[in-house]
């Protein structure tokens, strides 16, 4: 999540952790927040140290055998946001998850440099492919996720087999601001209470919304070059009313990357995997499962 979701973050600083009121039965789906169910137990977890005395955890679902596909979560989330998503891809894939630096689970580092960006997120990323001896993966990553995935995809580039992005901007000019009446005010509650609820020092909240607001203000930034590049099949979903990322910025996005499509999801928003996640694992799974291209 970018420069949109910053204003957004700054004026849920000091919201509470209290369950939103239910939207009313006329409110269209693309503006209800439908958070996922309690993520199901992994087959496998642990945690990675990484530099700066950064722990980030993982876990593995599905069979150990099958091809891996790597998610990456949004901004403030963690990798129980892909609760809906995790037991449809685990039926057959590896499927891997991954709390970000300073997300969920992981910690921020407490020693040197430890800005948050793209980048290093990207580089944790790889640290845990490595850690469970996994050469190539496929990538599914949602807003900040997306971002990831798409570094991950340029800096290195033979560990990606296929790659999905969704809510996903490249550049800063590609968001707009979300106006009233969207689910964020309800998202952030809820990762707040998420944060409360999974990380080892809660108390490090504020610190994190902090550096995120601070990378949301300076990234993302990858070159047309930089995009032109990426050799893996792309797949764009995209849902019809997202409220931040322009419906320009993703087409151009597929337009700049070789063996790219845009699939636009119905009735749904940024939040598409949560309003529906049927039509969104069904879309995924189409293009996971889909023959090799040559």
């Amino acid at each position: 999540m970018s420069r949109a979701l910053a204003v957004l973050a700054l004026a849920v600083a000091a919201s509470t952790t209290a369950t939103p009121a239910p939207a009313a039965a006329d409110t269209p789906r693309w503006r209800q927040l439908s958070p996922p169910p309690a993520m199901p137990t992994p087959a496998t977890s642990g945690r990675v140290e990484i530099d700066g005395g950064a722990t980030i955890y993982w876990a593995t679902y599905g069979d150990a055998g099958a091809p891996p596909v790597v998610l990456l979560h949004g901004g403030m989330g963690s990798a129980d946001d892909f609760a809906a998503q995790v037991p449809a891809l685990a039926r057959a894939f590896r499927v891997v998850v991954l709390d970000s630096r300073g997300h969920g689970r992981s910690t921020r580092g407490t020693r040197g440099k430890r800005r948050l960006g793209y980048h290093r997120m990207a580089e944790d990323t790889i640290a845990v492919l490595d850690h469970l001896g996994l050469a190539q993966a496929a990538f599914v990553g949602w807003s900040d996720g997306g971002i990831v995935a798409l570094d991950v995809a340029i800096h290195h580039p033979g560990r990606v087999t296929r790659l999905a992005v969704t809510g996903t901007n490249y550049t800063r000019a590609g968001t707009k601001p979300a106006g009233k009446g969207t689910p964020f005010t309800a998202y952030f509650a809820r990762c707040a209470a998420e944060y409360e609820r999974l990380a080892p020092d809660p108390t490090q909240l504020a610190a994190l919304r902090k550096e995120l607001r601070a990378m949301w203000k300076r990234e993302p930034a990858y070159t047309e070059t930089q995009l032109g590049g990426i050799g893996a099949p792309l797949l764009v979903l995209h849902g019809e009313h997202d409220e931040i990322i322009r419906r320009t910025h993703v087409e151009q996005l597929v337009a700049l990357v070789p063996d790219a499509e845009l699939v636009v999801l119905a009735d749904v928003s940024h939040f598409a995997m949560w309003q529906d996640p049927a039509a969104f694992n069904r879309a995924l799974l189409a293009f996971l499962q889909a023959p090799a291209r040559r």
